[in-house]
């Protein structure tokens, strides 16, 4: 039982993956659809790959989605409306009408003309009652369809300029007298008529879109069928028109037809299957090509983390409508990656979270090609994420290639650009806007999983951070000292084309071990008293060695990334304190224990903090070269370095030769440049 847990112990970091691996794996199953796959892959305006293909079984003609919205929009232009007539109404007001007729209509007026006028109010009323008065102003169409209710059953059917709006009322009347050459009374007819008159029509919404409902319900999704054997497209033809919508319908039948309880779990296998070799790919990138990555499990967690939340913000996307597909900026997942690692591993992961994706988007061949290319050029654009300038470029660019990418795909499709929705080209836009929250969020990144990335190196490689400060105030020949190598490793890191920006900032920091005791430190002699002099040669060297221990406090004490607390650890690699070694050496006869008086390591074990060791090694021993010449510095430069490829303090670093060689030429120069010299011309 000891010996298992013992074991569990040395590989919990292997366990973890493995959780981590199995988790996130059936997360993303989880959300895949509940359909099964058509084993064709087709696209409209290209051509059919397979041999000829016959129809598997008996199938219905499925109906485009342009096709039932025609339905819906000629059965919603032919629709009736409906009213509800109040019948007591009409009656009401003739009534009142024989009442009121005589208080407007004097008895001066003879009774040949009184009874004349009484008619034409008569026929008035019959005229505004004929189909009805409405109660607003409806804004239809007069052609419109229209179904008159009464008691609930219908009435009357008429069309919608029939019915009379209450603005239109005047208007009747005026027409009615002028017809019957009785103009001159309009003014009392009006006067009568207007505490009269009362709408017996309102428009039944609820009724209308009822029966609309009741017809969109009667629409036929499918026109005719075929039978099973049926040629559906031969080999080589073009995939357009009539087999273009027969393969789509034989797609969804087929789909249909392979989910069901019987084959559920073996294709819920499958996808499982796909899905875990798609990571087990990204984590044997890490292990074989991005080690310390690997081994991080901080790192590995945010790399799926990421992924899965893309693949989870695209699902959510496509449930609530796929149209807004393109609006997911799923660029950001390159982005992020490339501000934290590398190029090479955001490409790839941003690869594999796009052929993920190709199981969930519409149209996932023309999705992944636009995506895979969008991610690509994001790796090649964007650099240097802490400039904004350079972020809203690529974002530019980025949003260029979709849209021109997505015009090419449409021509290919439609062989037509008459019907190009534009609407899709403001996704695009909107997506490199959604791009630029990159930003904030790898501030976000930073704080929960405490990684570290150019912009925050940006901000260490202030000189007037709280830490530098109190590194000038302290120890201002350190400081000097630190700059100095800052500049030379950055120019370095640029020829060789290593993260300048971090080897700047560890420059800046490999140092400030050196606060606790200054004086030791001959940069920070100004009085010209040594207190090593009081000092036996084991205790100087304890003392020197001790600001490698002192640095890494100080550093986290203050919160400093491991990266960069990673140069102050790596900086004097495992070499000794050669003076005082020798100091001590030439006092006894007795053999020194070389350990006594050497850095306790590790040994550089990357690119850039190979460079400040060679860098701060050539800095601070050129303060001892007098009467410099280039002759002089070139052996110095090459002197120094040379033994620390002998003392193998380059073993575990990705750095070539040819990249030490030229490094050594940049230092070469550098100090040449220091030192003000000139061309040796010939006597």
């Amino acid at each position: 039982m000891k010996d298992l847990i013992n074991k569990l112990y040395r590989n919990h970091s292997l366990i973890y993956k493995g959780l981590l691996y199995i988790t996130t794996t059936f997360l993303i199953v989880y959300l895949f659809p509940i359909s099964g796959k058509f084993k064709y892959n087709f696209e409209k305006g290209k051509p059919w790959q397979s041999e000829n293909y016959y129809a598997p079984f008996d199938f219905a003609i499925i109906k485009s989605p342009e096709e039932i919205n025609e339905e819906k929009e000629e059965i919603s232009q032919n629709a009736f409306l409906y009213f509800n007539l109040d019948s007591l109404v009409a009656n009401k007001v003739k009534e009142l009408y024989k009442t009121e007729f005589s208080k407007v209509f004097s008895d001066t007026i003879p009774r040949s003309d009184r009874n004349q006028l009484h008619e034409a109010g008569k026929d008035i009323l019959d005229k505004l009652y004929a189909y009805g008065i409405l109660d607003e102003a409806y804004d239809f169409p007069n052609d419109k369809q229209v179904i008159i209710l009464k008691d609930r059953t219908i009435y009357e059917k008429t069309v919608f300029s029939n019915l009379i709006r209450p603005n239109a009322v005047s208007q009747v009347i005026s027409n009615s007298l002028t017809a019957k050459r009785l103009e001159a009374y309009q003014s009392y007819f009006v006067s009568l008529f207007f505490d009269l008159i009362e709408p017996n029509l309102t428009f039944d919404k609820s009724f209308t879109d009822k029966a609309l409902e009741d017809e969109f319900e009667n629409i036929s999704y499918s026109r005719g069928s075929v039978e099973r054997g049926t040629l559906i497209i031969s080999k080589g033809e073009i995939v357009e028109g009539n087999k273009y919508k027969l393969l789509n319908s034989i797609k969804s039948e087929y789909e249909s037809q392979i989910w069901n309880e019987s084959n559920y779990n073996w294709i819920l296998f499958a996808y499982t299957l796909l899905v875990a070799l798609a990571l087990l790919m990204l984590l044997l990138f890490l292990r074989k090509y991005r080690r310390p990555v690997f081994d991080d499990n901080t790192k590995v967690t945010f790399i799926f983390f990421n992924i899965y939340l893309i693949v989870l913000l695209t699902t959510l996307v496509v449930n609530y409508s796929s149209k807004y597909i393109y609006v997911v900026p799923i660029c950001i997942l390159p982005l992020v990656f490339k501000a934290f690692f590398d190029a090479r591993l955001g490409l790839f992961a941003h690869v594999i979270t796009v052929l993920l994706l190709g199981f969930i988007v519409p149209n996932s061949y023309e999705y992944m090609f636009l995506q895979i290319l969008a991610g690509i050029v994001t790796i090649l654009t964007v650099s240097e994420l802490y400039k904004r300038a350079n972020l809203f470029i690529s974002v530019g660019q980025i949003t260029l290639v979709y849209i021109v990418a997505y015009f090419a795909f449409f021509v290919i499709h439609e062989g037509t650009i008459d019907t190009i929705n534009i609407e899709t080209f403001v996704w695009f836009i909107l997506c490199g806007l959604a791009t630029l929250f990159v930003q904030p969020l790898i501030y976000a990144y930073e704080k929960i999983f405490g990684l570290v990335s150019d912009v925050s190196l940006l901000e260490l490689s202030d000189t007037n951070t709280k830490l530098l400060k109190e590194l000038s105030n302290k120890a201002p020949g350190t400081f000097h000292h630190s700059l100095n190598v800052a500049n030379l490793a950055e120019a370095c890191a640029n020829e060789v084309g290593a993260n300048a920006m971090l080897i700047r900032v560890g420059a800046l920091y490999h140092d400030i071990g050196k606060m606790k005791n200054p004086t030791y430190f001959t940069e920070n002699q100004s009085t010209g008293i040594n207190p090593h002099d009081e000092l036996s040669a084991r205790e100087s060297s304890k003392i020197i060695i001790e600001h490698v221990i002192n640095g890494i406090e100080i550093a986290r004490r203050n919160n400093l990334p491991d990266r960069v607390i990673d140069f102050i650890r790596t900086h004097h690699g495992t070499s000794m304190v050669y003076y005082f070694y020798m100091k001590e050496k030439e006092l006894q006869d007795v053999i020194v224990d070389k350990g006594d008086y050497s850095y306790p390591g590790p040994k550089p074990f990357s690119k850039e903090t190979a460079i400040l060791m060679m860098c701060d090694s050539v800095e601070a021993a050129s303060k001892s070269l007098k009467e410099p010449t280039s002759t002089k510095i070139d052996a110095f430069v090459e002197n120094i370095i040379n033994k620390q490829i002998e003392e193998d303090q380059f073993l575990n670093a990705n750095i070539t030769f040819k990249e030490i060689e030229s490094i050594k030429k940049v230092l070469k120069h550098k100090l040449a440049n220091i030192y003000h010299l000139r061309i040796e011309y010939p006597e």
